[in-house]
């Protein structure tokens, strides 16, 4: 025999309930049935009880509803409104009337008024089973589940039942129907089961009856690997073991309850798990022995926490400390979600539910108070605000390497845990961390777990130019192979230019970025950082792709958010050294990443070059370097035949240059390239100290505007043209050299013959010989393109992915 147990939301409507029938009638007999409340019954009669205890009339109009819903659904159903409904609808309204002249709702009253709902709806639902050929009976949960006399969540006399089920076995017929949550006194008084009651008495009956399985049908496929809400990519279990269950059900798992399937467990029942609206879906199966599949089951939570910490303090009565601190709580029905001690401070964290927390303190503050022999507490400290999750799966307690995945994790993600701890019976992981990030933790450690071979990262980003541009399109090039080939799944969560900005919390299609800008919201650098810290997303990767000074100063902001930083943006680098210090702290503090390749050379491979050699040891003594592909185009590209004015519009044109390309000229931005170069080999350095000798005269060196400054180098032409003819003269070719040695920095314009290194640098490129330890005689040398909004892109792109292959 089978017990199949359907949920409120299985019997929501007159379809739904034609549905339970077609899966009861598949089920082969003889099975029995237990309902639940139809919908959302129970907590409307939850808000009739106390309409009827605040004196307000409207109980009426709610009692009306009611019972004209289930009228109609038992004449829907049935053809007619059975008698029966009649009799439990009179009490009901009986007792609702006691309620509201007396203004008190007693736990027995409550008891009576929430099960009406079951009563209801199996009544209905036997009475409807029956009309099909006579096969289907009704039996009273409150004459077979025999309790205590503790309202509101009843101790189940467990052999007095068991033996009431024997009996009545005798009399069923092909359909048993059973009301859930529903169970009477010896003395016939009603008492309900409690949270996950129906379950609960479904349990009962399987065990009762020696059921072959119980099977819960709901509306979800099963047990999921985490909340479905919460982590959209969340998938089904198919077996979890007994003890898997409990903790899951412990740790906040809505599909079960811990107490619901302690009867089938300790009769060795399997139960299966299944969607009402989905019957051809496999299902979970609970049963004993371990379990298939991967160390980790779920990933369950508990919402709202509140946590108290107390301290003894003297050690003397340490033998008595915890037995008092248990019976305190005890003694007031207080449940302890989460627990954690430190004997060498004799100091314990506990976790509450938040509803539960004051007179949790209370109760201790009760207790020890009054200690005369010196171990009080002192002081104590509520703290709000907290959520719990747990790691659960039987077979994690024997792999070395989960708790440190689990914590490495969330913190590359800069969630803080105020305390952890292990179940005894190593089945669980528990941590408690700030509510605000419950679900970014859920996420993350779900995609880790489950989902390692899919990453997520979730991009926002300032700056459309030509750049930015070039990213989104390499991007949208790269994102199918990226996620067939390195398992990376690119989300553009928030996009902004220096006018408008868009958000979407499943991503913005790269095909239409554009029209999300237009339209989108007014920019605003405080309203961008706002939206991204309260999206809280994980895996989250900020990309300025401006020349903005004010959203460099957002940096430290956000690198403290644990979100990472990319740029191409020079200018946080290039501040005061403590600045850049700063910035190096905070990403190293909150594991956030400050990655600032293409702050030099665009898209070569120098600075993850330069760190690399750092970090293995080796030391820079010396450098030397074409820093700006830009002046490297300029010299090359003039010959006198075209004013040296027209070429450097036609770098602009080119994209070769900053957004003002008197940057470039006046070699500040070199300066600031270099400045990066001695900063990243560990050497101290302000802007102000290096060295720069101009080639521009003197004339070109300040200008009201950019045509200003086209027409004063127009005006120097002449000069222009001399430097190249001495350059010819002397066969030699003109670079502007960045270089460092002994503690100098300096810049300049030099003529380099044909055996330097730099003499065959073409076009736009960029060079950068190091002189170490290691390549002493001959330098290192990185060569390629430094200029252009597609190599700068592309080192963009590097950056992030990064980011997305590091582990710390």
């Amino acid at each position: 025999m089978k017990v199949l147990k359907f949920g409120g939301t299985s019997l929501g409507s007159e379809g739904s309930i034609r549905q339970v029938r077609k899966i009861v009638n598949s089920n082969g007999f003889p099975v029995t049935v237990v309902v639940s409340a139809i919908g959302d019954t129970t907590n409307e009669l939850h808000k009739l009880a106390l309409e009827a205890k605040e004196g307000s009339s409207h109980y009426l109009n709610t009692y009306e509803s009611i019972r004209k819903r289930h009228e109609e659904l038992s004449n829907n159903l049935c053809g007619k409104v059975i008698v029966e409904l009649d009799e439990v609808f009179g009490k009901l309204l009986r007792i609702l009337e006691g309620v509201y002249l007396l203004k008190e709702l007693t736990s027995r009253s409550l008891d009576y008024i929430l099960g009406v709902g079951e009563l209801l709806s199996s009544l209905i639902i036997a009475a409807f089973f029956d009309s099909d050929n006579s096969r289907a009976k009704w039996f009273d949960s409150r004459s077979i589940i025999k309790t205590d006399a503790s309202f509101g969540e009843a101790n189940v006399l467990s052999d007095l039942t068991a033996k009431n089920i024997r009996a009545i076995s005798k009399d069923f017929k092909a359909i048993n129907v059973f009301p859930g949550f529903i169970s009477g006194t010896i003395d016939n008084e009603f008492t309900t089961l409690g949270r996950g009651g129906s379950d609960y008495t479904a349990s009962i009956l399987a065990s009762g009856l020696t059921a072959d399985l119980l099977e819960i049908w709901t509306d979800v496929d099963g047990i999921m690997t985490a909340d479905p809400r919460r982590v959209k990519r969340s998938r089904t279990l198919n077996t979890v073991s007994y003890e898997e269950a409990l903790e899951l059900s412990h740790f906040g798992a809505k599909v079960i309850y811990a107490q619901s399937i302690a009867p089938v467990f300790s009769a060795d029942i399997s139960v299966k798990v299944k969607n009402t609206f989905k019957p051809d879906e496999e299902g979970t199966l609970i049963a004993s022995g371990n379990s298939n599949g991967g160390l980790i089951k779920g990933i369950s939570s508990i919402d709202d926490i509140s946590i108290i910490s107390i301290r003894g303090n003297d050690s003397r009565d340490k033998r008595n400390f915890f037995p008092r601190l248990f019976k305190s709580l005890a003694d007031n029905h207080i449940e302890i979600v989460f627990m954690t001690h430190s004997n060498a401070e004799y100091t314990v964290t506990m976790g509450f539910k938040s509803k539960d927390a004051e007179d949790a303190l209370n109760s201790l503050k009760a207790e020890f108070s009054s200690s005369e022999d010196g171990t009080v507490i002192r002081p104590e400290l509520l703290e709000k605000g907290y959520s719990l999750l747990a790691l659960i799966g039987t077979q994690m307690k024997d792999q070395i390497g989960i708790s440190g995945t689990m914590f490495n994790v969330l913190g590359k993600n800069g969630i803080s845990i105020k305390a952890i701890s292990q179940g005894s019976s190593e089945r669980n992981i528990s941590a408690i961390i700030p509510k605000d990030d419950l679900n970014k933790a859920l996420n993350v450690l779900h995609e880790s777990f489950f989902l390692s071979e899919m990453i997520r990262l979730n991009l926002f980003i300032i700056g459309t130019g030509n750049v930015g541009k070039a990213f989104l399109d390499q991007l949208k090039g790269q994102f199918k192979y990226l996620k067939e080939h390195h398992h990376l799944n690119v989300k553009i969560i928030g996009i902004a230019n220096s006018r408008k900005m868009a958000f979407q919390k499943d991503g913005i299609p790269l095909s239409k970025w554009e029209n999300h800008i237009a339209e989108g919201e007014m920019f605003s650098k405080e309203g961008f950082l706002e939206k991204m810290d309260n999206l809280n997303f994980r895996n989250a990767i900020f990309i300025d792709i401006t020349a903005s000074e004010d959203i460099s100063n957002l940096y430290t902001d956000i690198l403290r958010k644990s979100i990472s930083v990319v740029t191409p943006n020079k200018i946080a680098a290039t501040k005061s050294y403590d600045n850049y210090l700063e910035l190096k702290e905070v990403s190293r503090k909150y594991r956030s990443k400050f990655l600032i390749e293409t702050n030099v050379c665009a898209g070569l491979p120098v600075l993850s070059t330069l760190s690399d050699l750092i970090r293995s040891g080796d030391r820079v003594h010396k450098l030397e370097a074409v820093l700006s592909g830009t002046l490297n185009f300029l010299f090359n590209e003039y010959d006198g035949s075209v004013s040296f004015s027209n070429v450097i519009k036609k770098a602009k044109e080119l994209g070769y240059t900053e957004p003002d390309p008197r940057l470039d000229i006046s070699g500040e931005d070199v300066m600031r390239k270099l400045l990066i170069l001695i900063r990243e080999s560990t050497y101290k350095m302000e802007m102000d100290a290096i060295k720069i000798n101009s080639f521009l005269p003197a004339s070109c060196l300040t200008s009201s505007d950019l045509d200003d400054f086209y027409s004063k180098v127009e005006k120097e032409e002449a000069y222009f043209k001399s430097l190249y003819h001495a350059s010819i003269k002397n066969k030699s070719r003109l670079k502007v050299v960045a270089s460092y040695q002994d503690g100098v920095g300096k810049v300049a314009l030099q003529e380099v013959d044909s055996s330097h290194p730099f003499y065959n640098l073409e076009g736009k490129d960029n060079v950068v010989l190091f002189y170490t330890d290691r390549y002493n005689d001959q330098p290192l040398v990185i060569k390629g393109a430094g200029a252009g909004a597609e190599v700068t892109a592309s080192g963009i792109f590097a950056d992030v992915l990064r980011i997305a292959q590091s582990d710390n």
